[in-house]
């Protein structure tokens, strides 16, 4: 798979896949569909793109205005990845990338609010659920008008009991899920 910036200053830039089948792009139709959901909401905002593997996700989100992202992924490949990637956009100077587990980071204190938390684990193991529960318990990492938004297999999709988190909206493309949430 292809993989490509869609839109904004960085349109049409080729992206490094990690080597390996290691991670899980993300499908361009998916990529458009939640930014156009989020429309100019993204312009000055900021992102945590919690299992970033390319990284992709956050930097379309630098292409159309956000003003930072943090990228973190377990894996050296990744993190790699995500670095080669940055600076082929031009996108180094406005992220973070922390190479560490995505539980002990979220489980950790937060340095900064963040307006979109993005979870896209490895599929079938419920770590969005953990993730997000994790969020929930430690709302500190979440601006006031915050949103987690999580991307998984429809199959995978079971509702999770929160204290601090809704459920908002559900919008399916074909075998991908993208979940939002935001605070009570």
């Amino acid at each position: 798979m292809s993989l490509r910036v869609i839109s904004g200053s960085a349109k049409g830039r080729k992206l490094k896949s990690v080597p390996g089948d290691t991670t899980r792009p993300v499908m361009d139709r998916v990529k458009e569909s939640l930014f156009n959901i989020l429309a100019g909401d993204v312009i000055d905002s900021s992102w945590w793109d919690l299992f970033a593997g390319t990284g992709a996700i956050g930097i379309e989100a630098l292409s159309r205005g956000a003003a930072f992202v943090k990228f973190t992924d377990l894996n050296r490949m990744p993190i790699e990845t995500i670095k080669e990637n940055l600076e082929h956009c031009k996108f180094s100077e406005q992220a973070e990338i922390k190479r560490g587990d995505a539980f002990t980071l979220l489980s950790g204190t937060a340095d900064r609010g963040i307006e979109y938390i993005y979870i896209a684990p490895p599929q079938y193991k419920q770590m969005w659920q953990e993730a997000l529960k994790r969020i929930d318990d430690n709302l500190e990492w979440l601006t006031e008008d915050g949103t987690v938004i999580v991307q998984i297999d429809p199959r995978e999709y079971a509702e999770v009991e929160l204290r601090n988190l809704v459920e908002g909206e559900q919008r399916k493309y074909g075998s991908t899920l993208l979940v939002f949430y935001d605070r009570k």
